[in-house]
């Protein structure tokens, strides 16, 4: 199966983390939580919004992005509103890291200058600030899934009662 690995780098709000497990569960995705985060792994709002989804989860926690980094190697891509390059515009390798900064900051803007050709934003109009650290990570991830033609998805649904035929 192909992966994708979606890190998240001193995620503050922990319903924004919950609801990236919950993405990160329903398509296979690897998460990696780089600390310090803004909120403990047992609080309450966290593991209501990645509800019932927590077993599907492969999750890893790290000290700090130091730590990250020591322990982890592959094509690196950071989401940020800084980048020249639209996400769209990349192909992502299997194994790629899809990165993303805090909710209030976003990215060490001295990561990103080690590597400013892997640094991707999302179009959006001028006076917008940013979208929602979960939203922004949903639309990279499918990108990511739709250029590997969905593997090993289920890219079906079935209504009751209604014939294809």
């Amino acid at each position: 199966m192909a992966i994708i690995n979606i890190v998240l780098v001193e995620p503050e709000i922990p319903q924004n983390a919950g609801n990236i497990a919950r993405t990160c569960a329903a398509t296979g995705a690897r998460l990696h939580l780089v600390g310090p985060m803004g909120f403990t792994i047992d609080d309450k709002k966290l593991k209501r919004a990645g509800l019932d989804y927590w077993h599907f989860l492969d999750i890893t926690y790290y000290e700090n992005l130091d730590d990250f980094l020591a322990k982890n190697n592959g094509e690196f891509f950071f989401f940020t509103t800084k980048a020249r390059h639209v996400y769209s515009s990349v192909s992502y390798p299997d194994g790629c890291y899809l990165f993303f900064g805090k909710e209030t900051k976003g990215l060490p803007e001295e990561l990103l200058l080690q590597y400013p050709e892997r640094c991707v934003r999302l179009p959006m109009i001028g006076d917008a600030r940013s979208l929602n650290l979960s939203n922004t990570v949903a639309v990279a991830t499918y990108e990511v899934l739709r250029q590997w033609d969905y593997p090993e998805l289920q890219n079906f649904g079935n209504l009751h009662n209604y014939s294809w035929d």
